[in-house]
């Protein structure tokens, strides 16, 4: 089993890589384009166009109309199953490896990227290393059973980030990943384990590559209690994220340009603070 490192101050120095190096790749389902992707067209996605591609399945021209080709109906499924899942993440990755971009990072459509911040986190990373860079959601390697053929099973044990932080992968460490990953492949490997799709990105990673997880804090989902998140380092973050913890509200707690009822994801009042230049950021805040 590989072991998880934590995440390290730098890597033989500084890359230079900016935003266009970095393709960003938003799951999402057609239920939510309304109440969730609408948000982050209106703040994050709306100054990094460029680098994101929305990955949903269902046909919806006025989101279209916003982001070109940019929005890719996968044709998978759209319940919310571990192979509906695992087909998202098969075209992600097979988009991410024709788009020749240096560094692949997955997020879901309740996350908020704080794209600077990324970029500083990824600089200190050749992309033709071997970097597989997140959070994991549990305290412990998960544990699960690799069927080999035969009605062999073997225990497999290893750590993966959790897709609802969101992920990168370097390119380099992504084309190795080709044989268990690319076309069809993802699939099969996915249905070997009977794990999610950011499991079965972990399983390829640590347990078939040897290559450990790097554990960054930065990283942050609706799994987690976000009130621990303070206002003051909100900028130092690169993902956020709002929902349920423990039959909660769970968001950012945080004085911003909008009350929670404006603003109940408080993303809105997140990309005022990162962005105060936004049109529709309330001028001179006191936050």
């Amino acid at each position: 089993m590989a072991t998880m490192r934590s995440f390290p101050r730098q890597l033989n120095g500084t890359v230079n890589i900016s935003a266009d190096d970095i393709f960003i790749a938003v799951k999402t389902t057609k239920k939510f384009h309304k109440s969730r992707l609408e948000l982050l067209l209106d703040t994050w996605i709306s100054r990094n166009v460029q680098q994101t591609y929305i990955f949903t399945d269902g046909e919806d021209e006025e989101l279209k109309k916003k982001m070109g080709s940019h929005v890719i109906n996968t044709n998978c499924s759209a319940a919310h199953s571990r192979q509906a899942l695992s087909c998202k993440m098969a075209v992600e990755y097979d988009k991410f490896i024709e788009s020749g971009n240096k560094w692949f990072c997955h997020v879901d459509d309740d996350n908020y990227v704080n794209m600077k911040t990324l970029v500083q986190l990824l600089s200190q990373y050749p992309h033709t290393q071997d970097m597989y860079i997140g959070k994991p959601s549990l305290d412990r390697p998960i544990e699960a059973t690799e069927r080999l053929g035969d009605n062999k099973m073997r225990p497999v044990n290893f750590w993966f980030a959790t897709g609802g932080a969101g992920f990168c992968v370097s390119r380099g460490l992504a084309l190795k990943m080709s044989p268990w990953a690319s076309g069809g492949h993802f699939m099969n490997t996915a249905e070997k384990i009977r794990l999610p799709d950011d499991c079965t990105i972990g399983y390829i990673i640590e347990s078939v590559l040897g290559v450990p997880l790097t554990r960054s804090n930065l990283f942050h989902s609706h799994l987690e209690n976000l009130q621990q998140v303070s206002r003051s380092e909100v900028h130092k973050q690169i993902t956020l994220s709002y929902g349920m913890f423990e039959n909660k509200r769970n968001i950012i707690n945080m004085k911003g340009a909008f009350s929670v009822e404006e603003d109940p994801s408080r993303f809105k009042s997140v990309h005022c603070l990162l962005n105060p230049d936004t049109p529709w950021c309330p001028p001179q805040v006191a936050y």
